[in-house]
């Protein structure tokens, strides 16, 4: 069993910018990420709002250019999943590439997209139905399509269509939007987009495609049916946290609670990124949340002798 005095867990942002300032300070640091370096960063077309970037920066390059920093100061990354999670005189962390042992650990597992759960999502997801819109947008040009939520990321997703769809219904429970003001302005001005207001998805309708949708109205009761080719499904993100909820402590939604230096219930354990409680989700907020953990990871071995 390979021993490393930081075991980063997830390679987005967050989980990055700990491997950077960890290696940076010495410390022998190993990232475990399970799919794409750069997390969820990677699929946006283009990132406007992380400073540095006036022009802004696609999410690939910039989960790209992360990595290959961290890398450059010696943090060592593998690719593999998670298998199991223990604590013992060290924590030791199982994988599908072998296992390894660690004083300390940084959990930067990110989220996952939240699920409408009804019927036909399941069975039709990667046949019309996705959850990002960035990866499979070009699969429905000049078709109809539907976003199911009201949200940043929903409305971020139903303008990034408008490049290659005919028409984006965006579905909301609401009647209004909870997307920020510009992006609420930039909705309203695209002659693409159709609001459809008060509404849940019942039923995700087709055989081998999507053929539509069945719709709820939930203030007036009305059912209906919507022919689309595609909908993308933009409800919210559920915390990866499952293989520490017997170690960690977490809050009634499954995220990570930490205090102000990402220290979690545990000693030696920190949490940074998405899957910690009260965090904004933001690129920028990630990286902070990284940097602090690795330094009070630093800390934590250096008082630990």
């Amino acid at each position: 069993m390979t021993k490393y005095e930081v075991i980063i867990i997830g390679g987005g942002p967050a989980g990055l910018t700990a491997g950077l300032y960890a290696s940076r300070a010495g410390l022998k640091s190993l990232l475990i990420e399970r799919g794409i370096f750069g997390g969820q960063i990677v699929n946006a077309a283009l990132v406007e709002n992380y400073p540095g970037f006036p022009q802004g920066i696609s999410g690939a390059e910039l989960g790209s250019l992360m990595h290959q920093q961290a890398v450059n100061y010696g943090l060592e990354v593998i690719t593999a999943e998670l298998t199991e999670f223990t604590a013992g005189q060290l924590y030791n962390v199982s994988t599908t590439k072998g296992n390894f042992e660690a004083a300390t650990i940084i959990i930067a597992a990110g989220s996952e997209h939240r699920k409408l759960g009804v019927n036909g999502e399941e069975r039709l997801s990667g046949h019309g139905v996705s959850y990002c819109a960035t990866c499979d947008g070009f699969l429905f040009r000049d078709l109809e399509v539907a976003v199911v939520g009201g949200g940043d990321t929903a409305i971020t997703d139903a303008l990034e269509l408008t490049r290659h769809v005919k028409k984006v219904y965006v579905i909301h429970r609401r009647d209004q939007l909870r997307a920020g003001k510009t992006l609420e302005e930039r909705a309203f001005a695209q002659p693409k987009l159709e609001f459809i207001w008060d509404t849940v998805v019942e039923e995700v309708l087709g055989e081998k495609m999507i053929s539509g949708l069945k719709l709820h109205n939930v203030k007036t009761g009305q059912h209906s049916t919507l022919e689309v080719h595609g909908v993308f499904v933009a409800v919210g993100l559920m915390p990866n946290s499952q293989s520490f909820f017997n170690i960690v402590d977490l809050d009634d939604a499954g995220y990570i609670i930490t205090d102000e230096m990402m220290a979690t219930s545990a000693p030696g354990i920190f949490a940074v990124g998405d899957i910690r409680r009260n965090s904004v989700r933001q690129v920028s907020t990630a990286v902070g949340d990284g940097a602090t953990a690795a330094m009070s990871a630093f800390k934590y071995l250096q008082e630990r002798g």
